[in-house]
């Protein structure tokens, strides 16, 4: 069933996200894309509009996943679908480009009204053919805030250029956000402005920091950077060229690492020091850094050859042609031995651990997932392996929720819009059939979604994935 007009939702159970509580037996009023009103069931008139029956079914914001990559695909209509089928109702993109940006401008990016809102986008991603110097950098940066850039995406840059590019983009007033470069002092680019840093580091960006053996790894890690050669702009089809090889790159990056990529982790791991780790999580506190650990993605990359993504069941919307890709990469992840794998789950576990310290210790937290890109991790049902993920690390329930949902809007500063389920915000929710204070699991429990105010249920969410599985259509 799909409601497009005014809707009542009748005798539902609000979820306070911000306080944890719950409100029972309420009607929600649903007008032009926003709650109308909210008052106790029963005593709002359904004259004139359609009602949908939410007696046992729980009320939350829409999810938001922070990290994926739909924008630019062929199939990104597929994509962006295929998250909203499974209750997505906002993302960050990623990776931008100037065409995008202009697109944006024009209103003309084309999304599908039952995909997620385009909440932010960026220029293209700081590597080391725009971003190898600090001058170049600060001209990329001003030419992406120029374009109307929401924020800079910093992939690959030396640890000097990051310091140097964060005081010019807080002068300019642009968010940066992305990769630690191998060698940096964490703390040094959360003081300097890091907005928010992806994936835990990656690498030992992070783990270095909270190491006894910090010295010795990070100067290791800085003397044994890898360079990565990239081709110039100056030449015709060299942007085409850098976008293959980075495709083929991000599927998993692990395959790149060194002999000496391991060691520096697994003595990251071995040396490991929670004192420090909570002192590190004190510095993003006080200088208001954010993370989006992508557990999902992390995990992909460092178990890639575990049954749970090589044997998903939801690889069914993946086009055959990018699972070969995959596992061309998994290939690779085999060839590095079992003394990297054994050094990768232990790395895993440890970046757990570290979620659950940040979390403690209140730093900030989204969730987000990498997807449209990265080896088997599926658009849309990756952000419920990430609920998943966040759980096995020790996050409670609610955690897990505001991560998703009231953190998001936090971030992207429309909070006095979205995040939270209250009149005069907008109509972006899951109905869930159990309670997601109680468990995780609830949250994948959904009976259907408002986006925009436009209502679907259970059976046309499934209705949408089983077109989108019948023609396999997202490739990466």
């Amino acid at each position: 069933m799909r409601i497009t007009g005014p809707l009542l939702l009748r005798g539902g159970t609000v979820v306070d996200v911000l306080s944890g509580g719950l409100r029972p037996e309420v009607d929600l009023l649903l007008r032009g894309g926003v709650i109308e009103r909210i008052a106790p069931a029963g005593s709002v008139s359904d004259s004139g509009v359609e009602v949908v029956d939410a007696r046992g079914r729980y009320v939350v914001p829409g999810y938001v996943d922070a990290h994926a990559h739909p924008l630019g695909l062929h199939d990104a209509a597929a994509a962006l679908q295929l998250m909203g089928a499974f209750g997505i109702t906002g993302f960050r993109q990623m990776s931008g480009s100037a065409p995008l940006l202009a697109a944006r401008a024009r209103s003309e990016l084309g999304l599908p009204d039952d995909g997620p809102a385009l909440l932010a986008l960026p220029g293209d991603l700081l590597m080391p053919m725009n971003a190898g110097t600090l001058d170049a950098a600060v001209a990329t940066i001003r030419q992406q805030k120029e374009a109307g850039a929401d924020f800079v995406k910093v992939v690959a840059v030396t640890p000097d250029v990051l310091l140097g590019l964060l005081d010019e983009a807080a002068a300019l007033g642009i968010p940066v956000a992305g990769h630690l470069p191998n060698g940096i002092d964490v703390r040094e680019a959360s003081r300097h402005g890091m907005r928010c840093i992806e994936h835990l580091g990656p690498g030992v960006g992070i783990t270095a920091a909270t190491a006894d053996a910090e010295p010795s790894i990070r100067a290791e890690a800085a003397a044994g950077a890898r360079s990565l050669k990239v081709p110039s702009f100056s030449f015709p089809g060299a942007a085409r060229l850098m976008g293959l090889l980075l495709k083929k790159i991000v599927i998993n990056p692990v395959t790149m690492n060194t002999p000496r990529d391991v060691d520096l982790l697994a003595r990251a791991d071995d040396t490991f020091d929670e004192a420090k780790a909570r002192a590190v999580a004190a510095e993003f506190v006080r200088n208001e850094t954010w993370q989006c650990p992508t557990l999902i993605r992390v995990r992909t990359q460092e178990l890639a050859d575990d049954p749970r993504h090589t044997a998903d069941p939801e690889l069914r919307y993946i086009a055959e042609a990018t699972i070969r890709s995959w596992k061309r990469a998994n290939a690779k992840y085999a060839g590095q031995g079992e003394r990297a794998h054994a050094t990768y789950r232990r790395t895993y576990d440890l970046q757990l651990r570290l979620t659950r310290i940040f979390d403690e210790e209140g730093v900030k937290l989204l969730t987000g997932t990498d997807s449209c890109g990265a080896g088997w991790v599926v658009p849309g049902h990756s952000l419920h392996q990430e609920f998943d993920e966040l759980a096995a690390a020790g996050l409670s329930p609610l955690s897990v929720l505001r991560a998703a949902t009231a953190n998001a809007a936090e971030f992207f500063g429309s909070s006095a819009s979205q995040g939270s389920v209250d009149e005069g915000k907008d109509a972006d929710l899951v109905l869930l059939d159990a309670d997601p204070l109680t468990s995780v699991d609830a949250l994948h429990r959904i009976a259907g979604t408002v986006r925009g105010g436009r209502y679907r249920d259970a059976a046309e969410l499934d209705a949408v994935k089983s077109r989108i599985a019948g023609t396999r259509a997202i490739t990466a």
